[in-house]
């Protein structure tokens, strides 16, 4: 099937950024894992498996639509602190939510409803799992204080 070029176009950048926030969750889960983060290691290795599914999606519906996906990552910064590194994972959702909502009111006006569709369970994970998590680890961190959730991120040995 052909699809709107300019969807198509759009898809690419789409997969792009998944391909960057996978990269940067992979990055950021092993990081965690070397400090001994290991319950913030499971979760950003359990986000970066997401994205993986995401970009997956994506590519597919490229290649569906004819199209010839890009598969290199746009450019991201990784965190060096745990509170740097859960602020640009917070960052980068808030970044593919908008990229999302944009995608999805061009496929709309181009009657692309199936990519629009597809896209809306993306943005439902986005928002409802992943952003909603960032977002209260910041406000745990607020609550507690770095240094009492950094210590609950450990998990010991038995």
């Amino acid at each position: 099937m052909q699809g709107h070029p300019e969807v198509i176009e759009c898809l690419k950048e789409l997969l792009r950024g998944e391909l960057a926030a996978r990269d940067q969750y992979f990055v950021h889960s092993r990081q965690y894992e070397d400090h001994g983060y290991m319950r913030l290691y499971e979760r950003m290795n359990h986000e970066m498996e997401e994205e993986t599914q995401h970009a997956d999606v994506i590519l597919r519906r490229i290649l569906f639509l004819g199209g010839k996906p890009d598969m290199r990552p746009h450019e991201f910064t990784q965190g060096e602190t745990v509170l740097e590194m859960l602020r640009k994972d917070l960052a980068t959702e808030y970044e593919v939510r908008e990229n999302l909502q944009t995608a999805m009111a061009l496929c709309e006006e181009l009657r692309d409803y199936s990519s629009r569709d597809m896209l809306q369970a993306q943005l439902n994970d986005t928002e409802e799992d992943h952003t909603y998590w960032l977002e209260k680890q910041l406000r745990l961190i607020e609550q507690v204080g770095l240094q009492n959730y950094k210590q609950a991120q450990i998990d010991t040995p038995i």
